[in-house]
């Protein structure tokens, strides 16, 4: 249930974050100032989720696995909000980009742990005792 919550704020937080970042450029003409100040307020509420999210999911995941899983969520919201909303096209040498960081997020939850090599130690003894004299 973690994980999913996890997710899910993970997923708005990005949606708010897409828009306070990239939403703006769709009013080129507006002056710079206000699209600073409303990407701050959208970016509050982007905070609002992402702080949850990482905290609910710290105790599930390393924090290199919620920053992956956060990027990999950005990149899927991104894509929709750039098709859909900024009405630009999605190229091949995207996908192919986001499937290396897909291959990260494999190497990032892969178990790769392998039992570690133990040599058996003894006690260190001495076959001879030295006395002073």
């Amino acid at each position: 249930m973690q994980a999913l919550s996890t997710i899910l704020l993970l997923t708005i937080s990005n949606i708010f974050m897409n828009f306070a970042w990239y939403g703006h450029l769709r009013f080129k003409s507006s002056p710079l100032w206000e699209a600073i100040v409303l990407s701050w307020l959208i970016a509050f509420f982007e905070y609002c989720f992402q702080v949850p999210a990482n905290r609910i999911g710290s105790y599930q995941f390393t924090t290199a696995q919620l920053k992956v899983m956060q990027e990999v969520i950005t990149l899927i919201v991104f894509s929709g909000i750039s098709i859909l909303y900024l009405k630009e096209s999605f190229r091949w040498n995207y996908l192919v980009a986001f499937a290396l960081i897909i291959a990260a997020v494999f190497f990032v939850f892969a178990n790769f742990d392998q039992k570690k090599c133990s040599v058996p130690t003894k006690p260190v003894t001495s076959s001879f005792n030295v006395q002073g004299g």
